[in-house]
């Protein structure tokens, strides 16, 4: 069967890749008589089953998948579809698409194939070659955000005041000391802390790297002047009288605080703010500019790789490499060492 869906994305039975909405029905195109779904929507009628299978993704890789496929499609680009139609995909948007772009959006393609027992384009020797040609011709260098070093987060928290600045003056700063994603910041709820005589134990639950929710716990200790995650995180609670549930909640230009946690995008943008207000382009920084912030400034002060990653969560040092390499760039350099 080939399939388009002109504003959103078709799976088997949308379970793993996403949900159709607005009551929108997918057109069938050149049918055949047999049905490559049927039996994963036999599956799917089990409601505790389909509830597992759905579980299987997290949230935010569901969502990628969901626009890296919606843009294939709306590019003309059909499920199933031939390599030569992927590869003409790539080659279309080299000059618009970075090459990782073009290689998570591979990856959506691919998944969308398996998912529904379909043979995938994406490992055809022409479909290999053009995205390496790609990255020859364009390089492949992703884009790599600010970080909020230690010296910018200073500036950023010395004057934040009332609600809404008690509670950006905590979530930055357990942001920054955490290492965390905005994800594992905006999911985190009172059940998952505890205050101890050093500090703070942090139990995070879920993470990217840790999809079957084993779990780690990260240590945040106090720390000196207005630069405390302990400190900060206390009075945010006790501030907002929250005893239970998401600790990062919305709060409105009135000082209201909602119930419910607060969003990803909203951290994003908060940091794109309080950027902004100390001078900084905001479109440099983004909510991951906390977690290679604490490794750039850690880095810096000569923190060892192994420590830094026990707090990142960091599984090997290639991905840390990317932000030790840069804050160490002036350590032992060969030209200081001569002049």
């Amino acid at each position: 069967m080939i399939y388009r869906l002109p504003n959103k994305i078709l799976t088997y039975d949308n379970i793993l890749l996403s949900q159709v909405r607005n009551d929108q029905k997918a057109s069938a195109i050149d049918c055949t008589k047999s049905n490559p779904l049927a039996g994963l929507q036999l599956i799917a009628q089990n409601q505790q089953v389909a509830k597992f299978i759905h579980a299987s993704i997290s949230d935010s890789t569901r969502k990628s998948y969901q626009s890296d496929l919606a843009h294939f499609l709306q590019s003309n680009g059909t499920i199933p579809c031939s390599p030569e139609l992927v590869a003409q995909y790539l080659a279309d948007n080299a000059e618009i698409l970075s090459a990782h772009t073009l290689a998570r959006r591979l990856v959506a393609i691919n998944r969308a194939h398996t998912a529904q027992q379909l043979p995938t384009p994406t490992n055809a020797d022409i479909v290999k070659a053009t995205l390496r040609g790609i990255r020859r011709t364009y390089g492949a260098k992703q884009r790599q955000v600010e970080p909020l070093i230690k010296s910018l987060i200073q500036d950023i928290v010395k004057d934040l005041e009332g609600v809404k600045g008690s509670r950006d003056r905590a979530l930055i700063l357990i942001g920054f000391a955490g290492a965390f994603r905005r994800s594992e910041l905006v999911a985190l709820q009172v059940s998952d802390i505890e205050f101890v005589e050093q500090g703070l134990i942090i139990n995070l639950r879920h993470s990217k790297t840790d999809q079957e929710g084993l779990g780690r716990k990260i240590a945040i200790p106090f720390a000196r002047g207005n630069l405390c995650a302990v400190h900060a995180l206390k009075s945010w609670l006790e501030l907002a009288a929250i005893h239970s549930g998401a600790i990062f909640r919305g709060v409105n230009r009135h000082g209201v605080i909602s119930d419910k946690q607060l969003s990803t995008e909203a951290v994003a943008l908060t940091i794109k703010a309080h950027a902004e207000r100390i001078g900084l382009d905001p479109a440099k920084f983004s909510g991951h500019s906390l977690r290679a912030g604490l490794v750039t400034s850690a880095a810096q002060a000569g923190v060892s790789n192994w420590k830094i990653k026990a707090q990142t969560g960091h599984r090997s040092d290639a991905m840390l490499n990317r932000y030790v390499r840069d804050a160490r760039i002036f350590i032992d350099n060969a030209v200081g060492e001569l002049l």
